[in-house]
Protein backbone atom coordinates (compact mmCIF):
# COMPACT_ATOMS: atom_id res chain seq x y z
CA UNK A 1 0.00 0.00 0.00
CA UNK A 2 1.43 3.14 -1.02
CA UNK A 3 1.61 6.59 1.52
CA UNK A 4 0.40 9.65 -0.37
CA UNK A 5 3.71 11.17 -0.43
CA UNK A 6 5.09 8.26 -2.84
CA UNK A 7 2.24 8.43 -4.37
CA UNK A 8 2.45 12.23 -5.04
CA UNK A 9 5.74 11.49 -6.91
CA UNK A 10 4.16 8.94 -9.52
CA UNK A 11 2.64 9.91 -12.96
CA UNK A 12 -0.79 9.46 -13.14
CA UNK A 13 -4.06 8.09 -11.16
CA UNK A 14 -3.83 4.85 -9.07
CA UNK A 15 -6.97 2.96 -10.22
CA UNK A 16 -7.61 1.70 -6.07
CA UNK A 17 -9.88 2.87 -4.01
CA UNK A 18 -8.98 5.70 -1.08
CA UNK A 19 -8.07 4.16 2.27
CA UNK A 20 -7.56 0.93 0.78
CA UNK A 21 -6.48 -0.69 4.15
CA UNK A 22 -9.74 0.47 5.76
CA UNK A 23 -11.65 -0.98 2.71
CA UNK A 24 -9.99 -4.30 3.43
CA UNK A 25 -10.98 -4.30 6.37
CA UNK A 26 -14.69 -3.32 6.24
CA UNK A 27 -14.41 -6.31 3.62
CA UNK A 28 -13.59 -8.95 5.95
CA UNK A 29 -16.34 -7.00 8.67
CA UNK A 30 -18.95 -7.11 6.39
CA UNK A 31 -18.46 -11.16 5.69
CA UNK A 32 -18.92 -11.87 9.51
CA UNK A 33 -21.51 -9.49 9.70
CA UNK A 34 -23.55 -11.48 7.39
CA UNK A 35 -23.01 -14.41 8.63
CA UNK A 36 -23.04 -13.31 12.25
CA UNK A 37 -24.99 -10.48 12.95
CA UNK A 38 -23.69 -8.13 16.01
CA UNK A 39 -21.52 -10.77 17.34
CA UNK A 40 -18.41 -9.71 18.28
CA UNK A 41 -15.57 -10.49 15.58
CA UNK A 42 -12.71 -10.76 18.32
CA UNK A 43 -10.08 -13.43 16.34
CA UNK A 44 -8.65 -14.33 12.91
CA UNK A 45 -6.71 -16.82 11.68
CA UNK A 46 -4.57 -16.09 7.92
CA UNK A 47 -4.32 -20.21 6.75
CA UNK A 48 -2.17 -21.78 4.36
CA UNK A 49 0.05 -24.78 4.22
CA UNK A 50 3.84 -24.10 5.88
CA UNK A 51 2.84 -20.19 5.60
CA UNK A 52 6.29 -18.94 6.04
CA UNK A 53 7.78 -20.78 3.13
CA UNK A 54 4.89 -19.14 0.79
CA UNK A 55 5.96 -16.69 -1.21
CA UNK A 56 3.27 -14.78 -0.90
CA UNK A 57 4.33 -14.63 2.77
CA UNK A 58 5.25 -11.11 3.52
CA UNK A 59 1.56 -10.53 2.19
CA UNK A 60 0.37 -11.97 4.98
CA UNK A 61 2.41 -10.42 7.31
CA UNK A 62 0.83 -7.23 6.07
CA UNK A 63 -2.40 -8.74 6.52
CA UNK A 64 -1.63 -9.30 9.97
CA UNK A 65 -0.66 -6.32 10.79
CA UNK A 66 -4.04 -4.10 8.85
CA UNK A 67 -5.89 -6.72 10.86
CA UNK A 68 -4.03 -5.88 14.21
CA UNK A 69 -4.06 -2.31 13.55
CA UNK A 70 -8.20 -2.96 13.30
CA UNK A 71 -8.63 -4.64 16.84
CA UNK A 72 -8.65 -8.30 15.95
CA UNK A 73 -5.95 -10.88 17.43
CA UNK A 74 -4.45 -12.68 14.14
CA UNK A 75 -2.39 -15.94 13.42
CA UNK A 76 -0.93 -16.89 10.04
CA UNK A 77 -1.47 -20.72 11.16
CA UNK A 78 -1.07 -24.10 8.74
CA UNK A 79 -3.75 -26.14 9.00
CA UNK A 80 -2.32 -28.79 11.20
CA UNK A 81 -1.64 -25.89 14.10
CA UNK A 82 -5.64 -25.44 14.19
CA UNK A 83 -6.77 -27.66 16.72
CA UNK A 84 -10.41 -29.06 16.52
CA UNK A 85 -12.47 -28.61 19.42
CA UNK A 86 -16.61 -29.68 19.63
CA UNK A 87 -17.65 -25.58 19.49
CA UNK A 88 -15.02 -24.44 16.35
CA UNK A 89 -11.50 -24.55 15.51
CA UNK A 90 -8.66 -23.04 18.34
CA UNK A 91 -4.58 -21.65 18.18
CA UNK A 92 -3.54 -23.19 21.60
CA UNK A 93 -6.53 -21.81 23.85
CA UNK A 94 -7.85 -19.10 21.81
CA UNK A 95 -11.04 -19.68 19.46
CA UNK A 96 -10.38 -18.59 16.02
CA UNK A 97 -13.92 -16.69 14.82
CA UNK A 98 -12.67 -16.38 11.35
CA UNK A 99 -10.80 -18.15 8.87
CA UNK A 100 -8.80 -16.12 6.31
CA UNK A 101 -8.38 -19.13 3.67
CA UNK A 102 -5.39 -19.16 1.64
CA UNK A 103 -5.25 -22.83 1.00
CA UNK A 104 -5.29 -24.07 -2.36
CA UNK A 105 -7.30 -27.36 -1.73
CA UNK A 106 -10.61 -25.28 -2.22
CA UNK A 107 -12.79 -28.00 -1.32
CA UNK A 108 -10.93 -28.50 1.88
CA UNK A 109 -11.37 -32.32 1.34
CA UNK A 110 -7.27 -32.88 2.79
CA UNK A 111 -8.50 -31.10 5.77
CA UNK A 112 -11.17 -33.29 7.59
CA UNK A 113 -11.38 -31.07 10.44
CA UNK A 114 -11.72 -27.64 8.71
CA UNK A 115 -14.55 -28.80 6.70
CA UNK A 116 -16.18 -29.97 9.88
CA UNK A 117 -16.05 -27.06 11.37
CA UNK A 118 -17.04 -24.97 8.04
CA UNK A 119 -20.18 -27.60 7.82
CA UNK A 120 -21.02 -27.37 11.12
CA UNK A 121 -20.90 -23.89 11.05
CA UNK A 122 -19.08 -23.26 14.10
CA UNK A 123 -16.06 -21.39 12.08
CA UNK A 124 -16.53 -18.62 9.28
CA UNK A 125 -14.24 -19.57 5.83
CA UNK A 126 -13.92 -16.68 3.38
CA UNK A 127 -13.30 -17.92 1.05
CA UNK A 128 -15.06 -20.90 1.53
CA UNK A 129 -16.17 -24.05 -1.02
CA UNK A 130 -19.46 -22.32 -1.50
CA UNK A 131 -17.70 -18.90 -2.88
CA UNK A 132 -15.32 -21.08 -5.08
CA UNK A 133 -17.95 -23.42 -6.80
CA UNK A 134 -20.23 -19.81 -7.20
CA UNK A 135 -17.85 -17.82 -8.72
CA UNK A 136 -14.27 -19.74 -8.69
CA UNK A 137 -14.59 -23.02 -10.85
CA UNK A 138 -13.37 -22.66 -14.33
CA UNK A 139 -16.52 -24.87 -15.61
CA UNK A 140 -18.27 -21.28 -15.14
CA UNK A 141 -16.13 -19.95 -17.92
CA UNK A 142 -17.81 -22.63 -20.64
CA UNK A 143 -21.67 -20.61 -19.88
CA UNK A 144 -20.12 -17.26 -19.11
CA UNK A 145 -18.36 -17.39 -22.89
CA UNK A 146 -21.69 -18.95 -24.36
CA UNK A 147 -23.98 -16.83 -26.48
CA UNK A 148 -26.98 -18.92 -26.57
CA UNK A 149 -27.00 -19.69 -22.77
CA UNK A 150 -26.10 -16.10 -21.62
CA UNK A 151 -29.25 -14.83 -23.77
CA UNK A 152 -31.76 -18.16 -22.34
CA UNK A 153 -30.70 -16.67 -18.64
CA UNK A 154 -32.80 -13.27 -19.95
CA UNK A 155 -29.65 -11.10 -18.71
CA UNK A 156 -29.36 -7.57 -20.13
CA UNK A 157 -27.78 -7.34 -23.88
CA UNK A 158 -25.53 -4.96 -22.75
CA UNK A 159 -24.14 -7.53 -20.46
CA UNK A 160 -24.12 -10.23 -22.80
CA UNK A 161 -22.21 -8.10 -25.12
CA UNK A 162 -19.66 -7.45 -22.07
CA UNK A 163 -19.10 -10.87 -21.41
CA UNK A 164 -18.46 -11.89 -24.74
CA UNK A 165 -15.84 -9.02 -25.15
CA UNK A 166 -14.08 -9.86 -21.94
CA UNK A 167 -14.09 -13.76 -21.81
CA UNK A 168 -12.62 -16.04 -24.47
CA UNK A 169 -14.81 -19.04 -25.38
CA UNK A 170 -13.86 -21.79 -22.96
CA UNK A 171 -15.38 -25.52 -23.71
CA UNK A 172 -14.70 -28.72 -21.64
CA UNK A 173 -12.38 -30.53 -22.94
CA UNK A 174 -13.44 -34.27 -23.95
CA UNK A 175 -11.38 -37.15 -25.06
CA UNK A 176 -14.19 -38.28 -27.26
CA UNK A 177 -12.90 -35.50 -29.44
CA UNK A 178 -9.52 -36.00 -29.06
CA UNK A 179 -8.50 -35.91 -32.54
CA UNK A 180 -10.01 -32.57 -33.02
CA UNK A 181 -8.64 -31.28 -30.47
CA UNK A 182 -5.33 -32.02 -31.46
CA UNK A 183 -5.72 -30.87 -34.93
CA UNK A 184 -6.94 -27.48 -33.30
CA UNK A 185 -4.53 -27.08 -30.04
CA UNK A 186 -2.74 -24.17 -31.67
CA UNK A 187 -6.12 -22.41 -30.93
CA UNK A 188 -6.57 -23.39 -27.40
CA UNK A 189 -4.75 -22.69 -24.21
CA UNK A 190 -5.53 -25.68 -21.83
CA UNK A 191 -6.02 -25.09 -18.34
CA UNK A 192 -6.74 -27.95 -15.46
CA UNK A 193 -10.94 -26.85 -13.82
CA UNK A 194 -9.16 -27.72 -10.28
CA UNK A 195 -5.93 -25.74 -11.11
CA UNK A 196 -4.40 -22.77 -10.02
CA UNK A 197 -1.50 -20.51 -10.29
CA UNK A 198 -0.84 -21.46 -13.79
CA UNK A 199 0.16 -25.21 -12.37
CA UNK A 200 -0.86 -27.61 -15.54
CA UNK A 201 -1.81 -24.83 -17.99
CA UNK A 202 -0.48 -25.06 -21.56
CA UNK A 203 -0.69 -23.26 -24.89
CA UNK A 204 -1.56 -25.70 -27.34
CA UNK A 205 0.85 -24.71 -29.51
CA UNK A 206 3.51 -25.91 -26.94
CA UNK A 207 1.92 -29.48 -26.24
CA UNK A 208 3.60 -32.26 -26.63
CA UNK A 209 1.76 -35.49 -27.81
CA UNK A 210 2.32 -36.87 -24.43
CA UNK A 211 0.91 -33.91 -22.35
CA UNK A 212 -1.76 -34.18 -24.36
CA UNK A 213 -2.82 -37.60 -24.14
CA UNK A 214 -2.34 -36.56 -19.76
CA UNK A 215 -4.93 -33.91 -20.63
CA UNK A 216 -7.37 -35.61 -22.69
CA UNK A 217 -8.03 -38.54 -19.31
CA UNK A 218 -7.88 -35.01 -17.26
CA UNK A 219 -10.56 -32.85 -15.93
CA UNK A 220 -9.60 -29.65 -18.10
CA UNK A 221 -11.38 -26.75 -19.94
CA UNK A 222 -9.22 -25.00 -23.22
CA UNK A 223 -9.90 -21.21 -23.39
CA UNK A 224 -9.62 -19.65 -27.00
CA UNK A 225 -5.57 -18.40 -27.25
CA UNK A 226 -5.63 -14.59 -25.98
CA UNK A 227 -2.10 -12.97 -26.47
CA UNK A 228 -1.07 -11.23 -23.84
CA UNK A 229 -0.13 -7.39 -23.71
CA UNK A 230 3.58 -6.56 -23.64
CA UNK A 231 5.40 -3.73 -22.13
CA UNK A 232 8.66 -2.29 -22.10
CA UNK A 233 10.53 -2.37 -18.66
CA UNK A 234 13.53 -0.39 -17.73
CA UNK A 235 16.08 -2.99 -16.01
CA UNK A 236 20.04 -2.58 -15.80
CA UNK A 237 20.48 0.37 -18.15
CA UNK A 238 18.69 -1.40 -20.86
CA UNK A 239 14.91 -2.56 -21.81
CA UNK A 240 13.03 -5.35 -21.44
CA UNK A 241 10.23 -6.43 -23.18
CA UNK A 242 7.49 -8.36 -20.64
CA UNK A 243 4.04 -9.71 -20.78
CA UNK A 244 1.23 -8.21 -18.35
CA UNK A 245 -2.14 -9.18 -17.43
CA UNK A 246 -4.46 -6.58 -15.91
CA UNK A 247 -6.47 -7.91 -12.41
CA UNK A 248 -9.49 -6.49 -10.78
CA UNK A 249 -9.50 -7.21 -7.07
CA UNK A 250 -13.49 -6.75 -6.63
CA UNK A 251 -15.74 -7.47 -3.69
CA UNK A 252 -19.91 -6.83 -3.94
CA UNK A 253 -19.78 -6.02 -7.12
CA UNK A 254 -17.62 -2.69 -6.44
CA UNK A 255 -13.66 -2.79 -8.12
CA UNK A 256 -11.56 -1.67 -5.08
CA UNK A 257 -7.97 -1.77 -6.83
CA UNK A 258 -6.69 -2.71 -10.28
CA UNK A 259 -3.56 -3.99 -10.67
CA UNK A 260 -1.30 -5.99 -13.07
CA UNK A 261 1.70 -8.74 -13.43
CA UNK A 262 4.38 -8.62 -15.08
CA UNK A 263 6.18 -12.06 -16.77
CA UNK A 264 7.82 -13.80 -19.32
CA UNK A 265 6.95 -17.92 -20.49
CA UNK A 266 4.12 -19.58 -21.26
CA UNK A 267 2.14 -17.93 -18.04
CA UNK A 268 1.83 -15.68 -15.44
CA UNK A 269 4.69 -16.40 -12.58
CA UNK A 270 6.55 -14.81 -10.15
CA UNK A 271 10.41 -16.26 -11.50
CA UNK A 272 11.03 -13.47 -14.38
CA UNK A 273 13.79 -10.94 -13.01
CA UNK A 274 12.13 -7.52 -12.91
CA UNK A 275 7.92 -9.34 -12.93
CA UNK A 276 5.78 -9.77 -10.56
CA UNK A 277 3.39 -6.99 -9.25
CA UNK A 278 3.03 -4.14 -10.81
CA UNK A 279 1.33 -0.63 -10.21
CA UNK A 280 -1.27 0.01 -12.84
CA UNK A 281 -1.58 3.87 -13.36
CA UNK A 282 -4.19 6.20 -15.86
CA UNK A 283 -1.64 8.86 -16.90
CA UNK A 284 -4.35 10.27 -19.28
Amino acid sequence: LIDSQRDSDLLGKALADENLAEVFIAMFRREWQLARGDAPLNTLAIVDESPSTQYLYPEFLLAKSLFERAGLGVFIVDPVELQARDDGLYVDDCKIDLIYNRLTDFSLQQFPHLLAAYENNHTLFTPNPAHYQRYADKRKLVELSDADFLHRTGIAQSHIDALLRGVPQTKLVSAANADQWWTERKQWFFKPVNGYASRGAYRGDKLTRRVFEDIMQSDYVAQRLAMPGEIAVPQNDMEITLKFDVRCYVYDGHIQLVAARLYQGQTTNFRTTGGGFALLRVAA
